[in-house]
Protein backbone atom coordinates (compact mmCIF):
# COMPACT_ATOMS: atom_id res chain seq x y z
CA UNK A 1 0.00 0.00 0.00
CA UNK A 2 1.42 3.33 -1.02
CA UNK A 3 1.74 6.24 1.35
CA UNK A 4 -0.55 8.24 -0.97
CA UNK A 5 -3.84 6.67 0.06
CA UNK A 6 -6.60 9.14 -0.69
CA UNK A 7 -4.41 11.61 -2.59
CA UNK A 8 -5.82 12.48 -5.98
CA UNK A 9 -9.18 10.83 -5.44
CA UNK A 10 -9.55 7.59 -7.31
CA UNK A 11 -12.67 6.63 -5.43
CA UNK A 12 -16.21 6.38 -6.61
CA UNK A 13 -18.59 9.25 -7.13
CA UNK A 14 -20.42 8.99 -3.84
CA UNK A 15 -21.49 5.34 -4.08
CA UNK A 16 -20.31 4.79 -0.54
CA UNK A 17 -19.45 1.11 -0.90
CA UNK A 18 -15.85 1.67 0.13
CA UNK A 19 -12.63 1.82 -1.77
CA UNK A 20 -8.91 2.09 -1.18
CA UNK A 21 -9.21 3.89 2.16
CA UNK A 22 -11.74 1.43 3.55
CA UNK A 23 -9.58 -1.45 2.31
CA UNK A 24 -6.70 0.10 4.27
CA UNK A 25 -8.92 0.28 7.36
CA UNK A 26 -9.70 -3.42 6.90
CA UNK A 27 -5.97 -4.20 6.65
CA UNK A 28 -5.61 -2.44 10.02
CA UNK A 29 -8.38 -4.64 11.43
CA UNK A 30 -10.85 -1.75 11.58
CA UNK A 31 -14.37 -1.32 10.27
CA UNK A 32 -15.90 2.05 9.60
CA UNK A 33 -18.71 2.44 12.17
CA UNK A 34 -22.12 3.96 11.62
CA UNK A 35 -22.17 7.72 12.10
CA UNK A 36 -22.69 8.60 15.76
CA UNK A 37 -26.03 10.43 16.04
CA UNK A 38 -25.82 14.02 17.30
CA UNK A 39 -26.37 14.59 21.02
CA UNK A 40 -27.88 18.06 20.44
CA UNK A 41 -28.70 20.57 17.67
CA UNK A 42 -25.85 20.02 15.19
CA UNK A 43 -24.76 17.79 12.32
CA UNK A 44 -21.97 15.18 12.65
CA UNK A 45 -20.22 16.76 9.64
CA UNK A 46 -20.76 19.53 7.11
CA UNK A 47 -19.16 20.24 3.77
CA UNK A 48 -18.18 23.74 2.68
CA UNK A 49 -16.57 23.90 -0.74
CA UNK A 50 -13.65 21.46 -0.81
CA UNK A 51 -13.59 21.00 2.97
CA UNK A 52 -15.45 18.71 5.36
CA UNK A 53 -15.57 19.73 9.01
CA UNK A 54 -16.65 17.21 11.61
CA UNK A 55 -18.30 18.07 14.87
CA UNK A 56 -16.50 16.87 17.95
CA UNK A 57 -16.58 13.07 17.91
CA UNK A 58 -16.75 11.15 21.17
CA UNK A 59 -15.29 7.64 21.46
CA UNK A 60 -18.72 6.00 21.12
CA UNK A 61 -18.78 2.27 20.41
CA UNK A 62 -22.14 0.69 19.62
CA UNK A 63 -23.95 3.77 20.93
CA UNK A 64 -22.19 4.11 24.27
CA UNK A 65 -18.98 5.29 25.85
CA UNK A 66 -16.73 2.38 26.86
CA UNK A 67 -15.04 4.50 29.57
CA UNK A 68 -15.86 7.75 31.35
CA UNK A 69 -13.92 10.06 33.62
CA UNK A 70 -10.87 12.29 33.69
CA UNK A 71 -7.57 11.35 32.11
CA UNK A 72 -4.93 11.16 34.79
CA UNK A 73 -7.51 10.10 37.40
CA UNK A 74 -10.11 7.47 36.43
CA UNK A 75 -8.68 6.95 32.92
CA UNK A 76 -5.04 6.26 32.06
CA UNK A 77 -3.23 8.12 29.30
CA UNK A 78 -2.91 4.81 27.39
CA UNK A 79 -6.67 4.17 27.61
CA UNK A 80 -7.36 7.73 26.50
CA UNK A 81 -5.00 7.38 23.52
CA UNK A 82 -6.98 4.33 22.37
CA UNK A 83 -10.20 6.30 22.84
CA UNK A 84 -8.81 9.14 20.69
CA UNK A 85 -8.21 6.54 17.97
CA UNK A 86 -11.88 5.56 18.22
CA UNK A 87 -12.85 9.24 17.97
CA UNK A 88 -10.85 9.53 14.73
CA UNK A 89 -12.57 6.44 13.31
CA UNK A 90 -15.95 7.98 14.19
CA UNK A 91 -14.81 11.21 12.50
CA UNK A 92 -14.00 9.27 9.32
CA UNK A 93 -17.53 7.85 9.35
CA UNK A 94 -18.88 11.40 9.64
CA UNK A 95 -16.64 12.56 6.76
CA UNK A 96 -17.88 9.71 4.58
CA UNK A 97 -21.49 10.61 5.38
CA UNK A 98 -21.10 13.95 3.54
CA UNK A 99 -18.26 13.17 1.09
CA UNK A 100 -19.78 9.89 -0.11
CA UNK A 101 -16.43 8.13 -0.33
CA UNK A 102 -13.29 8.38 1.81
CA UNK A 103 -11.17 8.02 -1.34
CA UNK A 104 -12.18 11.62 -2.10
CA UNK A 105 -10.08 12.83 0.85
CA UNK A 106 -7.05 14.64 -0.58
CA UNK A 107 -5.58 15.30 2.84
CA UNK A 108 -6.34 15.69 6.50
CA UNK A 109 -5.88 19.41 7.20
CA UNK A 110 -6.46 19.83 10.94
CA UNK A 111 -7.25 17.82 14.05
CA UNK A 112 -8.45 19.36 17.31
CA UNK A 113 -8.49 17.15 20.38
CA UNK A 114 -10.01 17.82 23.76
CA UNK A 115 -8.93 15.80 26.79
CA UNK A 116 -10.99 15.85 30.01
CA UNK A 117 -8.02 16.12 32.33
CA UNK A 118 -7.26 15.73 36.00
CA UNK A 119 -5.87 19.00 37.40
CA UNK A 120 -2.25 17.80 37.20
CA UNK A 121 -2.44 15.93 33.87
CA UNK A 122 -0.28 17.49 31.14
CA UNK A 123 -0.07 14.66 28.59
CA UNK A 124 -2.79 15.88 26.22
CA UNK A 125 -0.56 15.74 23.11
CA UNK A 126 0.26 12.08 23.74
CA UNK A 127 -3.42 11.25 24.14
CA UNK A 128 -4.41 12.94 20.88
CA UNK A 129 -1.59 11.07 19.14
CA UNK A 130 -4.09 8.19 19.09
CA UNK A 131 -6.16 10.09 16.54
CA UNK A 132 -3.18 11.49 14.63
CA UNK A 133 -1.46 8.12 14.34
CA UNK A 134 -4.63 6.44 13.03
CA UNK A 135 -5.03 9.12 10.36
CA UNK A 136 -1.39 8.63 9.36
CA UNK A 137 -1.83 4.85 9.16
CA UNK A 138 -4.92 5.25 6.98
CA UNK A 139 -3.90 8.12 4.68
CA UNK A 140 -0.09 8.02 4.72
CA UNK A 141 1.43 11.42 3.90
CA UNK A 142 -2.06 12.79 3.22
CA UNK A 143 -2.84 12.11 6.88
CA UNK A 144 -0.17 14.52 8.19
CA UNK A 145 -2.00 17.51 9.63
CA UNK A 146 -1.93 20.59 11.83
CA UNK A 147 -3.25 19.93 15.34
CA UNK A 148 -4.30 21.30 18.70
CA UNK A 149 -4.54 19.21 21.88
CA UNK A 150 -6.36 20.93 24.72
CA UNK A 151 -7.06 19.95 28.31
CA UNK A 152 -10.59 20.69 29.55
CA UNK A 153 -12.48 20.25 32.81
CA UNK A 154 -15.29 18.08 31.44
CA UNK A 155 -16.67 16.81 28.13
CA UNK A 156 -20.20 15.72 27.11
CA UNK A 157 -21.39 12.51 28.83
CA UNK A 158 -18.20 12.60 30.96
CA UNK A 159 -16.20 11.38 27.95
CA UNK A 160 -12.43 11.36 28.48
CA UNK A 161 -11.65 12.63 24.96
CA UNK A 162 -13.26 14.31 21.96
CA UNK A 163 -11.78 14.85 18.50
CA UNK A 164 -12.80 16.95 15.51
CA UNK A 165 -11.26 16.69 12.04
CA UNK A 166 -11.08 18.89 8.95
CA UNK A 167 -10.30 17.30 5.57
CA UNK A 168 -9.88 18.58 2.05
CA UNK A 169 -11.62 16.76 -0.79
CA UNK A 170 -10.63 16.25 -4.40
CA UNK A 171 -12.93 15.99 -7.38
CA UNK A 172 -15.33 18.57 -5.98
Amino acid sequence: MSGDVGVGGGGGEGGGEGGVVEARLAELGLTLPAVVPPLAAYQPAVRSGVYVYTSGQLPMVDGKLPVTGKVGAEVTAEEAKALARTCALNALAAVKSVAGDLDRVARVVKVVGFVASAADFTGQPGVINGASELLGEVFGEAGVHARSAVGVAVLPLDAPVEVEVQVELVGV
